[in-house]
């Protein structure tokens, strides 16, 4: 799970630079939760499914990388946003040096915008950037995009301390005129909860600024009942307390792949899908937005 520095100064508000090549991609055919709905006040919720996946950078439980059987796995879940975590871009061998979020979005034809947590020199002299963090892939138009920072503690140097880092990655998407927030995150996975706990404290922070309907995603490496998550509990809910255990993707233990949402979202079903393409499972969620009174 590389982790480290090279991290890029705070995007204040990401603007047209990333949203150009984050709308260039082609937008993909029209999905069961994309039907048409009338505007205005009292006109029905709108559908969106959500998912979260930590694709282990392409590699599946066998450890073998084959992103076509991660693209594989993203296209049955049939969602219409999903959040992604541990995405290598260029980073290394191990991803044959793949622009990982590039790669499924146009595999998946959605949108998608990459946040990395690590951004390194090139392995070679004219190379690539080493990227490595988190991403979203989205059907819907991107209003958009951002790259927050919050407490990290890097594997990639010695003797880290806690320290603001991006890699909290946030977009804002048109759902039938429903402006959206969607946010997708990976929290520390030490057993000290500590760096969790301040994670929490950031994102929660950034939820404030924001209004109207939001759905955080993401590897939380802790279960919902941990002490560390329960301020979550009091802005969101947990979308899917009832999937099923997610980690480790053969035999799971463990939930701590989340799909938490706001007040005034309903959820209509939720499940985790069997798949071993990597080391954690999917989850996917069937969510309504409420649209504003006009």
């Amino acid at each position: 799970m590389p982790q480290g520095p090279g991290r890029p100064t705070r995007t204040a508000r990401v603007a047209a630079v990333l949203l150009a090549a984050l709308l260039s991609l082609t937008a993909a055919p029209a999905t069961a939760a994309e039907d048409a709905t009338p505007s205005g006040s009292g006109a029905p919720a709108v559908p969106l499914r959500v998912a979260t996946y930590n694709i282990h950078a392409g590699a599946g439980e066998d450890q073998v990388f084959d992103l076509d059987r991660t693209a594989a796995a993203l296209r049955d879940l049939r969602a219409d946003v999903i959040g992604l975590q541990e995405v290598d871009v260029h980073w290394g061998e191990r991803s044959d040096f793949t622009d990982e979020a590039r790669a499924l979005a146009e595999k998946l034809r959605m949108r998608v915008f990459f946040a990395p947590i690590y951004d390194l020199d090139p392995a070679a002299e004219g190379g690539e950037r080493r990227q490595y963090g988190v991403a979203v892939l989205s059907r819907h138009p991107v209003l958009h995009a951002e790259n927050h920072e919050i407490t990290r503690l890097s594997t990639q140097t010695p003797d880290p301390v806690p320290a603001p880092a991006p890699g909290f990655a946030e977009i804002v998407i048109s759902v039938k005129g429903v402006r959206t927030h969607v946010y997708s995150t990976h929290l520390d996975y030490r057993a000290d909860p500590s760096i969790r706990a301040a994670q929490v404290d950031d994102m929660l922070g950034i939820l404030a600024d924001d209004r109207g309907p939001g759905v955080l995603v993401g590897d939380f490496n802790a279960e919902p009942s941990a002490p560390e998550l329960a301020p979550l509990w009091h802005t969101l809910r947990d979308a899917a307390p009832d999937a099923g255990l997610t980690y480790p993707a053969i035999a799971p233990q463990k939930r701590i792949d989340l799909i938490t949402v706001s007040d005034g979202i309903t959820v209509t079903g939720a499940r985790t899908h069997a798949t071993d393409a990597s080391d954690h499972r999917p989850v996917v969620a069937d969510l309504r937005l409420p649209r504003e009174d006009r």
